[in-house]
C-alpha cells in the first residue's frame, strides 16, 4: 500500500522530510478496524514529531485525524462493520493515517457526519476531542444553559481547538464566550465560530477581559503560546477559577500565581486514553459519534478550510510549511491517493 513516512527529523524543506513509501497491508486483531483512508488532515503534532523525533532511518508514518471506509474489523470488533463510514484522531503508538490502509481501535473511532463529505469530516476528530475534554472533562463545565453560568476565555480562538471549543461553548453550554485573535482575519473567523467578544492576544489580556467580566473570567483555556501569557491568565482567572492548557510551554509555567485564587491547573492531552489503554478509553467513541450528531443538526461545522490535494509526500510537505508558518486559519486536509 502507498504511504508517506519520514526516516530523519528534518527541516520541512529537506528534500526528504516526508518521503512516498511502500508497505505491506496491515491486518486488523482484537478490537482493530481496518480503514481505507479517503482523507486526512493535518495537526501542529504532526510538524512536532516529524521535526523533533527522530526515528533513526526507521520509516515512520505520520497522520493523526482521518475519515475513512471500514473493509476490515478484528475479531472482538462489536461497534462497526466493513463498510461503514468512519473518523478518528488515531494513537501516537501506532503508524499514522498517511497511508492507503489504517489499523485502529474501534473504541477510539466514531460514527463519520453524514452530512459531510470525507474531508470536511477529517479536520475535526482531534480538534474536537481535544475541545471536547478539555471543557466537559477536564474544566468540568456543565451543559445546558442556566442563567450565571460564567465565563470562558479561550486563548488562540482562531486555530483547531479554540474554533471547535468555542462552538461547543456557545451551543452546549450558557457561558460567555471571549475568545482571543490577533488579526483581522482571525477575529472574523472567532467570530463566526460563535464567540460573544474577541481579545487582542498581542496585547495584555487581563485588562481586555475584566473590561467584558468585571469578576474575571470561570475558565480558560489555553490553546497557544502559554509562557507568553500565563501571567496576564492568572491575572484575568476569577477567584476559584480552572485553567487547562494544551500546548508545550518552553518552560513551566508559574501555577503558583494561582494559589491565592485557589485555581485548579489542566493539562490535557487527547491521546491519553489510547496511550494508557484506559478503562473509560471507549469515551472518545462516544463522544466522537456525539460530535457527528451536533454536525448533522447543523449545531456545529466543520473547521475545513482547504483541500490541498491528494495524499503524498509532496503536497503533506506543502501543508507542514503552512501551518509552520502560524497564520494558517482553519484546517488543511489532503484527499485520496
Amino acid at each position: 500500500m502507498k504511504a508517506v513516512a519520514y526516516r530523519r527529523a528534518l527541516p520541512i524543506e529537506h528534500a526528504d522530510s516526508l518521503i512516498d513509501i511502500e508497505l505491506p497491508e496491515p491486518v486488523p486483531d482484537g478490537r482493530d478496524l481496518l480503514v481505507q483512508v479517503q482523507a486526512v488532515s493535518v495537526n501542529p503534532v504532526d510538524t512536532k514529531v516529524r521535526a523533533n523525533v527522530d526515528p533513526m532511518g526507521e520509516a515512520r508514518v505520520l497522520g493523526w485525524d482521518a475519515a475513512g471506509t471500514v473493509v476490515a474489523v478484528g475479531p472482538d470488533v462489536t461497534l462497526f462493520k466493513a463498510g461503514d463510514p468512519v473518523y478518528y484522531a488515531g494513537a501516537l503508538d501506532r503508524p499514522g493515517s498517511n497511508s492507503e490502509l489504517h489499523r485502529v481501535d474501534e473504541r477510539i473511532v466514531g460514527r463519520k457526519p453524514q452530512s459531510l463529505s470525507f474531508a470536511q469530516a477529517a479536520a475535526l476528530p482531534l480538534t474536537s476531542i481535544t475541545a471536547w475534554e478539555l471543557l466537559f472533562d477536564r474544566l468540568s463545565v456543565r451543559f445546558g444553559k442556566p442563567a450565571g453560568a460564567g465565563t470562558l476565555l479561550v486563548v488562540g480562538g482562531a486555530g483547531g481547538v479554540g474554533s471547535i471549543a468555542i462552538q461547543l461553548a456557545r451551543r452546549l453550554t450558557g457561558l460567555t464566550v471571549i475568545a482571543s485573535a490577533s488579526t483581522p482575519a482571525s477575529r472574523e473567523w472567532t467570530l463566526a465560530m460563535g464567540a460573544h467578544h474577541v481579545v487582542d492576544h498581542g496585547r495584555p489580556l487581563a485588562g481586555q477581559v475584566k473590561a467584558l467580566a468585571s469578576g474575571g473570567a470561570d475558565y480558560v483555556l489555553g490553546l497557544t503560546h502559554t509562557e507568553q501569557h500565563f501571567d496576564e491568565i492568572a491575572e484575568a482567572l476569577a477567584p476559584q477559577g480552572k485553567v487547562a492548557v494544551i500546548d508545550d510551554p518552553k518552560k513551566p509555567p508559574n501555577i503558583l500565581a494561582l494559589k491565592t485564587k485557589s485555581a485548579s491547573f489542566h493539562w490535557e492531552f487527547m491521546f491519553t486514553r489510547p496511550r494508557y489503554q484506559t478503562a473509560d478509553m471507549i469515551a472518545q467513541h462516544r463522544l466522537l459519534d456525539e460530535v457527528a450528531d451536533l454536525v448533522d443538526a447543523g449545531l456545529l461545522r466543520t473547521t475545513f478550510k482547504q483541500d490541498l490535494g491528494v495524499i503524498n509526500a509532496a503536497n503533506l510537505k506543502r501543508a507542514h510549511a503552512l501551518l509552520e508558518s502560524g497564520r494558517t486559519t482553519g484546517k488543511l486536509v489532503l484527499s485520496g491517493f
